[in-house]
């Protein structure tokens, strides 16, 4: 997902900063092959600004079938006020927030120097992105990632919002990671239950065991692990996923930027480029932890940018990562069972012009069985898209990437290369509908698509599901198995959405396909989930500035789609400069918990106060079910 610090640079304009792409000098072709697109693309959605169901290849006969409208609630307008704006009806508040106590006897956050290492690591952590809910009896556990920190809000003791101390770092490395909670509704509603057995955070310093192929590979030992079996930390948490058997996946994403050397002129390998292992790092951990000095610890970054799965509910449980799944800039891992029990996990990589990866196991899951192997032993995949709406998952193998097994885990982005697979404009989370065998994947922008490689020298060609040159509103692909199981190898596609903008360009392919009118209108989809009644909730993270191409746009949002008929229509927006992303479920469905992050100064707490990044409760004023 696209962050925000004290420079307001994404990690991929960063990676871009310290080490840019080439440009490709055939610019006027590739817009002459966009243009020539646009007739392929009326076989698949239309472009305008009317509000047509689209995806006619799939629909079709569904849209006739659909009669009345699903949504139960009168679509909201754009905003840019400085808080969250909801239909009539619903209603939110602030459950938990950056810097709030978890534990009894520690202070909230200190509005002039923004804390301490000490209360940091006893307090929830900083800038909330996935999330969920697990039942442990009659108690709720919600686990949700801490992504990263905001500089300048974290060290409010220093002016330039600069570490100058190793409690510094210390407490930006406590402000990362996973925050677990117990959380209740009482009279003044949802709140975190102080003291409970089950609040834990996980941060950047926390043992975890790394599982599969990659466990005890020479290219994952250190000199203080020297058996390659247990990393410290996860950081950069994005999405997440959950998986049949009650445990949480969070997602490493951009784990890069934080490595650095002593030595600026330090010879790095060559696999480090593709992934933007630099010897400058963005927080300068390296100045006070040699872990993150690439060079006294040339392995160190070979342990992060995995999945990790997590017990929320058993606080004492060691979390582990699965290498098994790869290791790329991983967004989100959406779980679904197969009909024999085979455990299918897809994954986006979210970088420009990165890849779409797919995990099959190997063993069937059995409830009440043995569930340790199975995110540890399987076949990773990589998707190819086909211009004609057909496409296949390639298997990631030695044979065919002359590749090893545990080469494939660590450099998963260079066998993706070498097998040819699809060049996505930045693959961000997935979501599979509960009522029918296909997924959804948020394609959220790609500024380089057409005019630049991606970071291993791929070409990123406008066709396919990334239609678009210079991409800045995004789509959502989605694609269905040919023999309706997520464990084929072939699938059929189509576009979903074309997001656009219809006030700015009546017409084309700006405008967005023909379910974006200027009522619904959006940029940058990015968060996905599907409630139980086969909905599809989309978060944006994109342009919030409301100007130019982006006018009317107004902030980041939350919106619900149809499947069934394309109509996508505004249920929330966000505060100032914020990014709406995580959302879940309370156990009774009367409550959405939606994730507020790096919003601007003043929410939520009022004028005068710092921005808190913040897991906020929406529900109906009736007391109804939501989603």
């Amino acid at each position: 997902m696209r962050e925000h610090d004290n420079d307001d640079l994404s990690f991929d304009d960063y990676d871009e900063l310290r080490d840019p792409r080439p440009d490709n000098n055939e610019f006027d072709a590739v817009v002459d092959a966009a243009i020539s697109r646009r007739g392929f693309l009326g076989g698949v959605l239309a472009f305008g600004s009317g509000a047509a169901a689209m995806g006619t290849t799939f629909l079709a006969s569904e849209a006739q079938a659909v009669t009345a409208n699903r949504f139960g609630f009168t679509p909201i307008p754009t905003s840019t006020a400085n808080t969250i704006t909801l239909p009539e009806g619903y209603e939110w508040e602030t459950v938990v927030r950056w810097g709030q106590p978890l534990w009894s006897g520690v202070e909230d956050v200190d509005q002039a120097t923004g804390g301490t290492a000490e209360t940091q690591a006893m307090s929830f952590g900083d800038n909330t992105d996935g999330m969920a809910v697990f039942a442990k009896g009659d108690k709720q556990i919600l686990a949700v990632n801490n992504e990263y920190i905001q500089n300048k809000v974290l060290l409010k003791n220093r002016e330039d919002g600069k570490a100058t101390n190793a409690d510094d770092i210390q407490k930006m490395k406590n402000a990362h990671g996973i925050s677990i909670l117990e959380i209740e509704e009482g009279a003044n509603g949802w709140a975190p239950v102080l003291d409970s057995e089950y609040n834990r955070r996980i941060t950047i310093d926390t043992p975890m065991e790394l599982t599969g192929p990659l466990a005890g590979h020479d290219m994952v030992k250190t000199d203080a692990d020297p058996e390659g079996k247990t990393v410290l930390g996860t950081w950069n948490n994005c999405g997440n996923g959950e998986t049949p058997w009650g445990t949480y996946l969070t997602c490493e994403e951009n784990f890069n930027g934080y490595f650095g050397s002593a030595d600026e002129n330090q010879e790095l390998p060559a696999e480090f480029k593709r992934y933007g292992i630099k010897t400058k790092s963005r927080y300068g951990f390296e100045k006070f932890d040699t872990r993150f000095d690439l060079s006294k610890n040339i392995n160190e970054p070979n342990r992060h940018g995995f999945i990790v799965e997590i017990d929320a509910t058993d606080p004492t449980s060691t979390p582990k990562k699965r290498s098994a799944l790869g290791r790329f800039k991983h967004e989100n891992a959406e779980v679904v069972l197969a009909s024999d029990g085979r455990v299918v996990v897809y994954m986006g990589d979210d970088e420009r012009g990165e890849f779409l990866y797919k995990f099959v196991s190997e063993d069937m899951y059995v409830e009440g069985g043995d569930t340790d192997g199975l995110l540890s032993e399987g076949q990773l995949y990589v998707a190819k898209f086909n211009d004609d709406l057909t496409g296949e998952w390639l298997a990631l193998t030695p044979e065919v990437t002359g590749m090893s097994k545990e080469e494939i885990c660590l450099h998963t982005r260079v066998a993706g290369s070498k097998v040819g697979a699809t060049t996505m404009d930045r693959p961000e989370w997935v979501a599979v509908n509960p009522l029918r065998v296909e997924a959804y994947c948020a394609l959220t922008n790609n500024k380089n698509r057409g005019i630049k490689t991606n970071a291993g020298g791929d070409e990123t060609p406008v066709g396919g599901p990334n239609p678009r040159e210079a991409n800045k509103y995004g789509q959502i692909v989605r694609w269905r198995p040919t023999g309706g199981e997520h464990t084929d190898d072939a699938f059929t596609w189509d576009l979903y959405v074309m997001a656009g903008n219809p006030k700015v360009h009546p017409t084309g392919p700006l405008a967005g396909s023909d379910n974006v009118n200027e009522g619904n209108m959006f940029n940058s989809p990015d968060g996905m989930v599907f409630d139980s009644k086969g909905l599809l909730w989309i978060q944006t993270d994109g342009n919030f500035k409301n100007e130019g191409d982006f006018e009317g746009q107004g902030n980041n949002q939350m919106l619900i789609g149809d499947p069934a008929t394309g109509e996508i229509v505004r249920f929330m927006t966000g505060p100032n400069n914020c990014e709406v992303t995580g959302l879940c479920f309370s156990l009774d469905r009367r409550t959405a918990f939606v994730g507020i992050q790096h919003p601007a100064a003043d929410f939520p707490d009022g004028p005068g106060t710092l921005p808190r990044s913040c897991v906020v409760a929406v529900k109906r004023t009736d007391g109804g079910l939501v989603g």
